[in-house]
């Protein structure tokens, strides 16, 4: 495998983990969870799920960059003349860490607060914005990958 196409591996992956997992979330467990527990064990579940997740999450925050910059200069002379489609990719993957740093250093540790303490309504609030976050997130993720794969000339 030459050099380039291991690159272009790396970068398609993390982005398959990451928008994989967040529509995993959304689509498949966040439902199942809803359907098979209580209020409480549902908050203790997310409170174990997410850190495991976002380990993952940050490996994709770590390599997309890498591989996105290593991609650019291996095919073309630079970000100046990349194509318009990949800087506005690189443009919402800004939106993406940005959401992503909001809910593993905020909404997450008040999550994990309120479920320590047992305080069950806050330990939802905190939950349903984490939802609304990765919600967003997931739609940012799907255009991104929409673009990348349509290559757009615009």
């Amino acid at each position: 495998m030459s050099l380039v196409a291991f690159v272009y591996v790396l970068h398609v992956l993390s982005a398959v983990l990451w928008v994989g997992g967040m529509f995993f979330a959304w689509m498949i467990l966040r439902p199942a969870v809803i359907a098979a527990l209580e209020g409480p064990a549902r908050l203790k579940l997310w409170v174990q799920v997410f850190p495991r997740f976002f380990v993952w999450v940050w490996c994709a925050v770590i390599l997309l960059p890498v591989t996105g910059v290593g991609m650019i200069h291996m095919n073309f002379s630079g970000f100046q003349t990349a194509p318009r489609y990949v800087q506005v990719m690189i443009g919402l993957y800004v939106v993406m860490v940005a959401l992503f740093l909001r809910i593993s250093t905020l909404n997450l540790p008040q999550l994990r607060k309120a479920v320590d303490a047992e305080q069950w309504a806050d330990g939802a609030a905190a939950l349903g914005g984490i939802r609304r976050l990765v919600g967003v997130n997931l739609l940012v993720g799907i255009a991104v990958v929409v673009i990348a794969a349509a290559r757009p000339g615009f």
